[in-house]
């Protein structure tokens, strides 16, 4: 959607043409590799992509938010200073945990008219609540001058959503959306918050996302239960070794310590995690050396264990990666995202794009019944200031 449009419906929806908006966009992000790794305070690779979160937003002489989205139906006018969660789970829990987040801080707000639009499918793992989150946390910032930097930022947007929002996350999410930068991926250490920006040169080859349309409810999903089994791991581990997390542990450490982990159940929960560290570090090499075919194998190899070790999965992102491979010009394809739905990445030779996108399509829907979506997305930058 153009800006000028954008602005007009805001205009339309809250008059004086006089008085102008200013326009923000954060992206969604996509994780190349090492899931359900962040909340284990371990290495993750996403990226910022170009399909995100459209924000039109002036200062209003009350003390009021008013809200407003093109992607839902419902409006809001709520007290800045008196506000309490939206009960009936709607998206505006989103920018009120923010708000929430900033009122924490003492930081000076006054009455603010916004208009969201998004472009990310909701549902899909794409990140769109970061997206909304850092946007709206970037928007007052500069509105309202309160100084606060991205790393400020990213993090009160994780704070939002675990103690508002209700979502146990890790903090990748809105990282991405923070640092992104184009064409470039982010290395980075979940525990420690170093980060390395990683060229990406796909040369002949295009990441698709691939959108299963089997939509996701994170909060009501099994999400928290895997964190609550990591945990279980660590306190099985910990009746010999000190750790703090899963992600202190070596793959060779694990195999001299897994007796430790009764339940043969937390101890693939806990593989995963070790492995899947182990794989973004790898990853990180290969690229560097601008080996995309290596990049691809930890990719499925990400996948496999996503599958059959963390069991977050499930017949319709197991269809799009498992055929995926078998299509001509695939280099990897793996789910993307907290899995019980959502999208899956895949690395496709530019050349094979049409009938990888045909095929799947087709074969996607014979075992589903349902028709997915593909995306062709370009590593774009952080949250910033439409000029």
């Amino acid at each position: 959607m153009g800006t000028t449009i954008l602005t007009d419906k805001f205009f339309k929806i809250y008059g004086n043409r006089n008085d102008i908006p200013v326009l923000f966009f954060a992206p969604g992000r996509v994780n190349l590799i090492g899931e359900h790794t962040d909340y284990n305070n371990g290495f993750v690779f996403p990226c910022a992509i170009n399909y995100g979160t459209y924000v039109c937003v002036r200062k209003a002489e009350n003390k009021l938010l008013k809200a407003a989205s093109l992607n839902f139906d419902s409006r809001f006018e709520i007290e800045i200073d008196n506000f309490r969660r939206d009960e009936t789970g709607e998206w505006i829990n989103y920018p009120l945990g923010i708000l929430n987040e900033f009122k924490k801080k003492n930081a000076a707000l006054g009455g603010i008219e916004v208009l969201f639009y998004g472009d990310i499918p909701n549902g899909a793992g794409l990140s769109s609540s970061a997206s909304i989150e850092m946007v709206t946390a970037f928007a007052l910032n500069q509105l309202y001058s309160t100084g606060f930097s991205m790393i400020d930022m990213v993090k009160m947007s994780q704070s939002a959503e675990n103690n508002f929002v209700g979502m146990n996350c890790g903090i990748m999410d809105q990282f991405a959306v923070g640092f992104g930068e184009k064409d470039r991926a982010i290395f980075l250490n979940c525990d420690s918050l170093e980060y390395e920006i990683i060229p990406i040169e796909l040369n002949d080859y295009q990441l698709i996302i691939a959108n299963s349309n089997k939509r996701r409810g994170l909060t009501d999903s099994k999400y928290n239960e895997r964190r609550s089994e990591c945990e279980t791991a660590v306190r099985m581990l910990n009746k010999e070794l000190k750790i703090d997390h899963l992600s202190q542990l070596s793959i060779s450490q694990f195999e001299e310590n897994k007796h430790l982990i009764e339940d043969p159940i937390i101890e693939k929960r806990a593989r995963h995690v070790i492995s899947e560290n182990k794989r973004v570090l790898d990853a990180v090499k290969v690229l560097q050396k601008g080996n995309i075919e290596e990049f691809g194998i930890l990719m499925n190899e990400s996948h496999d264990s996503l599958c059959h070790n963390y069991e977050v999965t499930g017949v319709e992102l197991d269809t799009l990666a498992y055929e995926a491979r078998k299509l001509n010009g695939v280099l990897g394809s793996r789910m993307t995202g907290a899995g019980f739905g959502g999208c899956t990445v895949s690395i496709v030779k530019k050349s094979d794009m049409e009938n990888f996108t045909r095929s799947l399509s087709s074969i996607y829907s014979s075992v589903t019944g349902l028709k997915p979506e593909f995306y062709l997305p370009e590593i774009g930058s952080g949250v910033g200031t439409i000029q």
